[in-house]
């Protein structure tokens, strides 16, 4: 677990799961010779042979009056296609209490968007239906985001139910907020488009007391995703999109005050882009 102090704003990471190698899936170019190439990424963000380390983790933005949780992971007792992703029975609930942040303490919830990855806690399984788990929460979602995933026709990789299990439910409930990719959740916190990734996705900058950070959400996975920046996902729904959002925000942030907290990043999944040639780095 990290924590950072951003002015009057706590951002706390817990993690519902770290691991190293496999990632391939993701990011097909990130081959073992090319990770190999680009030496600051050992030891935090790679090992030794080339096999990334990656991260599945929320992150808990803590202000004077508002406990705002970025994304919700993968879940506990879903169906899904990647083994160890499927029917977990994991502690993220204990681990946020012991954080901190217990369930009912969480004011607002905000998906970056939605997919699988991202969502997963936002219901869990109650006497035998999907129910929100942040029942005293309001869900951001981006109006963009839903726009695009409630279009009949639209599925995620793989056939999985994510609208159904961990989506919708919290439609049903009344608990949903769509709003804009520029949305103002309060005077600290406010949501920055970078689409490409997905159609509505978003990341979430934060500042205060004259300090400032961005938390990425999925326009950027990886590091090495700033020595290369012409790496794309898998999960792109649009490679160019997301190659250019990408572009622009190395350029806008490069070798500034901001500090970029990447939703994929490994310990210590926070630093500075600095310029490295005609490429970037993160400053840890």
């Amino acid at each position: 677990m990290n924590k950072w102090q951003i002015g009057n704003v706590k951002i706390t990471q817990i993690i519902e799961l770290e691991a190293t190698g496999g990632s391939r899936f993701i990011l097909p170019d990130a081959t073992r010779d090319v990770i190999q190439e680009i030496p600051w990424l050992t030891p935090h963000f790679a090992d030794s042979n080339g096999r990334l380390i990656m991260s599945i983790h929320a992150l808990v933005i803590e202000t004077k009056d508002r406990r705002i949780m970025v994304d919700t992971c993968l879940g506990n007792d879903k169906v899904r296609a990647i083994p160890g992703w499927n029917m977990r029975t994991g502690p993220f609930l204990d681990d946020i209490a012991e954080a901190g942040y217990p369930r009912d303490s969480i004011d607002t919830v905000l998906c970056t968007h939605l997919h699988v990855d991202h969502v997963g806690w936002n219901t869990m399984w109650v006497d035998g239906r999907w129910m929100p788990t942040f029942d005293k929460a309001r869900y951001l979602i981006g109006e963009t985001e839903w726009n695009h995933w409630s279009t009949e026709g639209a599925t995620q990789a793989r056939g999985e139910n994510i609208m159904g299990d961990s989506v919708q439910p919290v439609f049903d409930a009344g608990l949903v907020d769509l709003v804009q990719i520029n949305h103002k959740i309060c005077d600290e916190v406010w949501l920055e488009s970078t689409p490409g990734h997905t159609p509505g996705h978003v990341s979430v900058r934060i500042s205060s007391e004259g300090e400032d950070a961005l938390i990425t959400g999925d326009c950027m996975h990886h590091p090495c995703q700033m020595a290369v920046p012409d790496m794309c996902s898998n999960a792109d729904s649009d490679p160019e999109k997301a190659r250019e959002t990408r572009l622009a925000l190395l350029e806008k942030y490069a070798d500034g005050p901001v500090l970029v907290i990447g939703t994929h990043f490994a310990s210590p999944t926070a630093g500075h882009i600095v310029r490295d040639g005609h490429a970037f780095r993160l400053a840890v």
